[in-house]
């Protein structure tokens, strides 16, 4: 029997909050189901089609695995070296290597595909046959089922944020909801939680302007 996987993320250039990575496993005699039920790239489906699409992917995928990477992280990584590329395909290659596929379709982060490819050898202990480029999640089903399981899970991580601290609308930088609630935290409490990537350059510009005022201040 012949398994297949794709591998997507949501939630790579958002400021707050987690990115997910997802793999979707599936039997590939299976694969038609998921064109039966509408499975396409999350960006191009509504919120209530994906969250319907969510569960019916749970009755369909032989089995589906998250890696869930913390702002808190994705700083301290680079800090030590490792940018989000690499991040990205470290937390990849440990789906990979969990799940076992006999192929596996994959979004590319870098540049060039080949490139990506080069990153997740690194790391995998499997050998499956790998496919992987850019706009996966449009071309191929199983990557579109990996998207919306990463979309998924990001969305609940960012509700249960905003449970506790209030609405900061998407997350993203380009969000003028997002930049106005940094701003206005920034202003209440002088730095940042750990639930910001500290590492963008919204953030570190946001910081620098801070203490730059600050110093003036004291001047």
């Amino acid at each position: 029997m012949t398994r297949i996987l794709g591998v997507d993320e949501a939630g790579r250039g958002a400021v707050i909050g987690p990115l997910i990575v997802a793999g979707a496993l599936i039997d590939e005699k299976d694969e038609g189901k998921l064109i039966e039920i509408g499975v396409k790239d999350s960006k191009l489906l509504t919120h209530k089609k994906r969250g319907e699409l969510h569960q019916q992917l749970g009755q369909i995928l032989a089995e589906s695995r998250l890696e869930v990477i913390s702002a808190a992280e994705i700083d301290s990584s680079k800090e030590e070296g490792i940018n989000l590329n690499e991040l990205e395909a470290i937390k990849s290659s440990e789906i990979i290597n969990n799940l076992k596929p006999d192929t596996a379709f994959i979004d590319a982060v870098d540049t060039t595909p080949l490139k990506y490819k080069g990153r997740l050898v690194n790391h995998l202990s499997v050998d499956p046959k790998l496919v992987i480029e850019h706009k996966a999640d449009s071309t191929y089903p199983i990557v579109s089922a990996a998207s919306i399981l990463a979309k998924e899970a990001r969305e609940d991580a960012i509700s249960e944020l905003k449970k506790k601290v209030g609405d900061f609308g998407s997350g993203y930088p380009s969000d003028p909801l997002t930049k106005e609630f940094l701003t206005r935290w920034l202003n209440e409490h002088n730095s940042f939680p750990t639930w910001v990537r500290h590492s963008w350059k919204t953030i570190s510009t946001k910081l620098g302007n801070k203490t730059q005022k600050n110093l003036e201040e004291y001047k």
